[in-house]
């Protein structure tokens, strides 16, 4: 993975514990409008919702570590996020100023100011990072039996404690110095004032394009670099007496982008239908109206900003211009409000009675300026060097329709979410160019095998506002605040394969790959199984066998590509693409690798009929749920379909069990 992966990877990752800020919004936004003046001193429903909301301001570092860490985890699991929080806890306690008194044999009072500082979003983010990385690298390794209990997940914990011994005794030697470089470019930022926080949104909007404004973000707000703008916003005694002593400062990142969202956006918006062909300007009225809304109300731009971001880069980079003067405007003549999502009118409605929030009321004045700003000047520009923006370029040159209908949104099942997914699984070039499906606020994030393959005129015509190769296995597809259901069932769809009407028709069917039986026994149907989760075909389709021997074989040439901690079933994948799981009995991981003896590791080569597992069957048929042992292809609809070979007794490594079709 390339640097710019990496980075977006961590940019993502950070989604996951910003998505609280919301909610202490919301509880502190209330609370400030019941009480303005006491901050909570004079109600107790008010300072009930303020220190609700504060409590996850005061906390954002650890969630940081945990949010990360959970964010860049392989699978998601929550022992990642435990481990994250474990992490941070050893670290921080370790180099709390007490701590380091005692470990280097120095005064209390002598210890450096940095380590009192240690619980800051920074080394949250550090913490989540490594703490996913050992997760991810060692969440399945198996210890010898003795020590079972504490094999895959449970030892991620452990080892990161360890782990973070070593790096609090590092951080105890480069963490002040980390932090003094921080302190150092937080304050050349605020010595350049307003103008520092203009450059700050000016880079804010260049970054939207790779997702990594987020990472940006977390610098500005979160006291990453000794600047304090959310947490001394949003309150706590310590948030209020520091808001007191930098009035006008506090704030100063955030507040211009209100003028932004609330009003830039929308005449933008309004210009690039002005500007579009008339035969179109009924189809665009639909879409700006709709992005220019979502900004107002929520402040949520990029569908209006991907709908030029990349046909008209110079009015992009007007945009991020103008964004960087709003900024540098309510910073330099103090108009201040803050908001927890997203600058738009929800946000402002919740902080206008926040005590830090000072003449709040002239950002509506600066946005109605901003509003005619931007009208006038990407109506001359679109006019003045003809850009494509919405509306225009069809006229310019015929769109293709590669086979589909123009106009999707028109389709009856333009609601249906699992029919949406299922046109962006064949816009992104099919179920097996997909590797990872992930998502963000308004953008399906996708690696793939080969972003060639990526259909963007049909991801378009589906209602995407663009499509981002950053390189050939890296995707985002911009689709607006539905991305998390989208990205939830296409998903779905490609762990379930491609449906029916999916499949080629009339294809004549021709054997691929021929399984034998793994172990001698008697044949049952799958839907005989005691699981739902097999006889259902969710795992994938094949037949079952009742054992009556102790030997399980390999059923065909491949490789051994994940055998279970406790050695009831293992993966294979054949030499010809096709993934076999073989599950040995019913419930039978609850026996902790009792009953299961390995004869081969992951990852060995093997041929057909060549021993996997030996099995103690007397215990097994006396302690198993059922000894019926499903054989399935995981990955059935990749292929025309399976057919049944064998019924009745078969043994192991011989008698012919199914086979795959093409």
């Amino acid at each position: 993975m390339n640097i710019l992966n990496y980075l977006q990877k961590v940019g993502r990752a950070l989604m996951v514990p910003v998505a609280t800020l919301p909610a202490a919004a919301i509880l502190m936004g209330i609370g400030y409008w019941i009480d303005p003046v006491g901050w909570g001193g004079g109600n107790v429903l008010a300072a009930f919702l303020i220190k609700s909301g504060s409590a996850i301001i005061d906390h954002m570092s650890a969630l940081f570590a945990v949010g990360v860490a959970y964010g860049m985890s392989k699978d998601k699991d929550g022992a990642a996020a435990l481990t994250g929080f474990v992490g941070f806890l050893v670290l921080t306690t370790l180099c709390s100023p007490a701590a380091v008194s005692m470990i280097q044999k120095i005064p209390l009072d002598q210890v450096p100011i940095a380590f009192s500082k240690i619980e800051n979003q920074f080394v949250g983010i550090l913490v989540g990072i490594i703490s996913a990385e050992i997760y991810n690298r060692f969440s399945g390794v198996e210890l010898p039996k003795a020590l079972s209990f504490f094999s895959g997940r449970r030892l991620v914990p452990i080892l990161i404690s360890f782990l973070m011994i070593l790096v609090a005794f590092i951080m105890m030697s480069i963490w002040p110095m980390i932090f003094n470089a921080l302190v150092s470019f937080g304050e050349q930022i605020q010595k350049l004032g307003s103008v520092g926080a203009g450059i700050y949104a000016f880079f804010n909007r260049l970054l939207i394009p790779i997702g990594l404004h987020h990472a940006l973000n977390s610098v500005f707000w979160f006291d990453v670099a000794g600047i304090n703008d959310i947490p001394n916003f949003l309150g706590g005694q310590q948030s209020i007496d520091a808001g007191k002593a930098v009035a006008g400062i506090t704030g100063r990142y955030q507040a211009g982008f209100f003028p932004i969202m609330m009003f830039g956006i929308p005449g933008a918006a309004l210009a690039i239908y002005q500007c579009a062909h008339p035969h179109n300007k009924a189809k665009v009225l639909g879409i700006m109206m709709a992005a220019a809304f979502a900004s107002f109300f929520t402040g949520i731009t990029e569908p209006l900003e991907f709908s030029f971001m990349f046909v008209a880069p110079m009015l992009y980079f007007i945009h991020a211009v103008l964004t960087g003067i709003s900024v540098f405007i309510a910073a330099y003549m103090h108009w201040i409000s803050g908001f927890g999502f997203s600058a738009g009118l929800v946000d402002m409605a919740l902080w206008v009675r926040n005590p830090l929030a000072t003449h709040w009321y002239m950002l509506i004045p600066q946005g109605l300026a901003f509003f005619v700003i931007y009208y006038a000047v990407f109506r001359f520009t679109i006019n003045k060097f003809n850009l494509m923006t919405p509306g225009r370029e069809l006229a310019v040159a015929g769109e293709e329709t590669d086979g589909y209908d123009t106009d999707v949104s028109a389709d009856k099942n333009e609601n249906d979410i699992t029919t949406l997914a299922r046109r962006y699984v064949d816009a992104i070039g099919g179920y097996d160019n997909l590797t990872s499906i992930d998502a963000c606020i308004t953008r399906l994030r996708l690696n793939v095998k080969d972003a060639a393959r990526v259909n963007d005129a049909l991801a378009k015509r589906l209602g995407a506002s663009g499509v981002i190769r950053l390189n050939k296995q890296s995707v985002q597809v911009i689709v607006g605040t539905r991305a998390e259901l989208i990205a939830s069932a296409m998903y779905n769809l490609v762990a379930a394969g491609p449906a029916a009407e999916d499949k080629p028709q009339d294809v004549p069917r021709v054997a691929l790959e021929t399984l034998l039986a793994p172990v001698t026994g008697e044949v049952v149907a799958l839907d005989q199984v005691p699981d739902e989760a097999f006889a259902r075909k969710v795992v994938g389709d094949g037949l079952a066998i009742r054992p009556t021997d102790k030997i399980v074989v390999a059923p065909a040439d491949g490789t051994i590509v994940k055998i279970f901690n406790t050695n009831h079933a293992f993966c294979l994948e054949t030499d010809k693409g096709v993934e076999i799981v073989v599950h040995m009995g019913i419930d039978t991981v609850a026996l902790n690798g009792q009953g299961f003896k390995r004869l081969v590791e992951e990852g060995a080569e093997v041929k057909a009929g060549r021993p996997i597992l030996e099995l103690d069957l007397d215990f097994l048929n006396a302690n198993a749920r059922s000894m019926i042992s499903p054989v399935v292809v995981s990955n059935a609809g990749d292929y025309a379909g399976l057919t049944a070979l064998a019924t009745g007794s078969v043994v192991s490594g011989q008698t012919k069990l199914f086979k795959i079709q093409k």
